[in-house]
């Protein structure tokens, strides 16, 4: 009779839980989870050379979230010299373009090499010859120089 007893009160706390524990607790469903949202980086202006990007990741505790700007400074170098150039100043916009090692090899190889300190032509080119140290790191034609002097 105890183990029929028993087994009854098993079964019956077993089967109806929320009749016994209902009415004294209290569930809240109005709280939202945390949430990480990624912040929004508006670049506005088309003139601007920077672009954005932005992430975030949440956890059950934690939640990070961050945004960055990259500047292009080969759109910068672009703007300047064109700047330069309709400001009639031809010279200081091509030596613009020639920080960059592709267009310091372009120029040299067409056989117009870029303004070294105020030099042009073939006063520009012995001196790029005679201070290869000033010349854009990545730039091919000098590589190569020095490698065949070695």
């Amino acid at each position: 009779m105890k183990a029929l007893r028993l087994f009854v009160m098993t079964a019956f706390v077993a089967l109806f839980p929320s009749l016994l524990y209902a009415a004294d607790k209290t569930v809240v469903t109005d709280k939202a989870p945390p949430t990480a949202s990624a912040p929004s980086v508006v670049i506005n202006n088309s003139d601007v050379c920077k672009s954005a990007a932005s992430a975030a990741i949440q956890t059950q505790i934690l939640g990070f979230a961050s945004g960055v700007t990259v500047t292009d400074e080969n759109c910068e170098r672009l703007k300047l010299a064109r700047s330069m150039y309709g400001m009639g100043m031809k010279v200081a916009a091509v030596s613009m373009l020639c920080q960059d090692a592709r267009a310091f090899d372009a120029m040299w190889m067409a056989g117009t090499p870029c303004p070294y300190m105020g030099a042009i032509g073939d006063d520009a080119k012995k001196a790029w010859e005679e201070n290869p140290e000033d010349a854009p790191k990545d730039s091919k034609i000098f590589k190569k120089k020095e490698s065949m002097t070695e």
